[in-house]
């Protein structure tokens, strides 16, 4: 029996102005959706980056008190590349986050106070196809992300943020689950493919801790960019599963 083709991948809407990048760690943008933001900066397009922790676990010849400020270092030089000029913390910590009503309120707050028309988080399902196991901490900030920008819009969730002056934002047209397994859609990273990797490669300390096929940043994302390229009809791309929530 002849193997049936995957489904060809839709546009994203790129009908917008400005997004928030919602993920857990250090690096998490990068394998993968860093060439659509340096894409979208190239339009003109503000993107906010908030890390859920500071990835100071991610490193295990480094303890966590040397590693949480170099990998936040690496960030902000990471995200400067592809056009990102803020780049926050919320302090949560690395490998043991909980989905539950900190994380939730935490979101929203960063919700409110940005008040982006896109949230951009990072696939929230069990694997990332096949039997390649997500990691916890990625799992438990997606679906927190969900809904924390819904619970951004109402005012009597979380009635201490009002408090904060935070008013509602109810503007986010869409979440996007970067590298879902279930991505429906896709955009085309083609021109700023490089970028991409370049972004990655101011990783420097992780990726040498890390070692292995992900260390290659060039290799791994051409793999992964190349075989999303092919179902949106272009060289590279990244692939998304969308939310409507208008």
């Amino acid at each position: 029996m002849t193997e049936q083709a995957p489904e060809p991948f839709e546009p994203v809407d790129e009908d917008w102005q400005t997004a928030l990048a919602v993920v857990a760690h250090p690096d998490d943008m990068e394998y993968g959706g860093a060439a659509a933001v340096a894409r979208w900066t190239s339009q003109g397009k503000r993107v906010v980056y908030v890390m859920v922790t500071s990835g100071e676990a991610g490193i295990d010849s480094m303890g966590p008190e040397e590693c949480g400020p170099l990998r936040e270092a690496e960030q902000i030089a990471s995200a400067a590349l592809v056009g990102v000029d803020t780049v926050e913390f919320l302090g949560h910590p690395d490998g043991m986050l909980e989905y539950g009503l900190p994380l939730r309120r935490d979101i929203a707050r960063a919700v409110r106070r940005h008040r982006p028309d896109i949230v951009i988080t990072s696939n929230f399902r069990e694997t990332y196809g096949g039997t390649f196991l997500n990691q916890a901490d990625h799992v438990a900030v997606g679906r927190a992300t969900l809904d924390a920008v819904r619970d951004a819009g109402n005012r009597w969730v979380f009635r201490e943020l009002l408090e904060e002056g935070h008013e509602p934002w109810n503007g986010v047209r869409q979440i996007w689950a970067a590298a879902s397994p279930l991505s429906r859609h896709a955009v085309d990273t083609t021109a700023t493919f490089d970028l991409g990797v370049a972004s990655l490669q101011e990783h420097k300390a992780y990726l040498a801790g890390l070692g292995g096929a992900m260390a290659d940043a060039r290799e791994f994302l051409e793999s992964f960019g190349r075989g999303a390229g092919s179902r949106l009809g272009v060289r590279f791309a990244v692939p998304f599963e969308v939310f409507p929530l208008r």
